[in-house]
């Protein structure tokens, strides 16, 4: 099913920084406890009493204003499931869909349901005319590190030969980095199973209506290794 109709119910949590304070992928913030208010509902209360003539409102003689900043918006939404996540900011969209929708475990072959997925994320690139689109795949910390190096490779190589399917031949003309990152950069506590899952990822991502460099290479690669993991 298009991600767009599966994503009819979700939670949208919008986080407000300063620009430039963004960085990709590496940090996380759980969700919070969800209350009794429904998602962006505000409150009524009264705003605070304030006193005009307070000193501390005042500029002392010969200060001025520090110079405006630009604010960027980063929306999250989420799938119900958790199983898939978009991010946008005013520069880029990222996708990021957890490994056991997309492979069966420790494989680097996509489930028949994958494609449907990946067709949905390939028609945002199209829409956003992207010609830079970043596909980076990561792992638990279950199991050796060269084995997840070379695990998280294989699967963003996978899902980006089915972008590239679904793109057509709108792929000629896009630039693409693919790069497996094993355990590095987790969004999630790997102490728990919970928090793993959302470690095994596959994390496509392109500006948003630019054709700015996406700054990436491929050069991430890792031995095979067989030992039974997790991931």
């Amino acid at each position: 099913m298009p991600l767009t109709r599966r994503l009819a119910a979700l939670t949208t949590v919008a986080l407000i920084t300063l620009s430039g304070s963004l960085s990709g992928g590496s940090a996380y913030a759980d969700d919070p406890e969800p209350s009794g208010a429904p998602p962006g509902s505000t409150t009524t209360s009264p705003p605070p009493d304030v006193d005009a003539n307070s000193p501390g409102l005042k500029l002392a003689d010969g200060a001025t204003l520090a110079p405006a900043k630009v604010l960027d918006i980063k929306s999250v939404v989420e799938d119900l499931s958790g199983d898939e996540r978009r991010e946008d900011t005013n520069q880029d969209v990222k996708f990021a869909l957890q490994a056991e929708v997309l492979f069966q475990k420790d494989s680097s072959k996509l489930n028949p349901d994958a494609k449907s997925r990946i067709q949905a994320i390939a028609d945002e690139i199209k829409a956003q005319k992207a010609t830079n689109v970043r596909v980076f795949g990561f792992t638990d910390d279950l199991g050796s590190y060269a084995h997840g190096l070379t695990l998280s490779k294989k699967r963003a190589e996978a899902v980006h030969d089915e972008l590239a399917a679904s793109l057509g031949s709108q792929d000629q003309d896009i630039t693409f980095a693919v790069r497996g990152y094993s355990e590095d950069y987790p969004i999630a506590d790997n102490n728990s199973e919970e928090g793993r899952k959302k470690n095994r990822r596959v994390e496509v991502s392109f500006p948003r209506g630019s054709d700015t460099d996406s700054g990436g290479s491929d050069d991430s690669s890792g031995s095979d290794d067989s030992a039974d993991t997790g991931q």
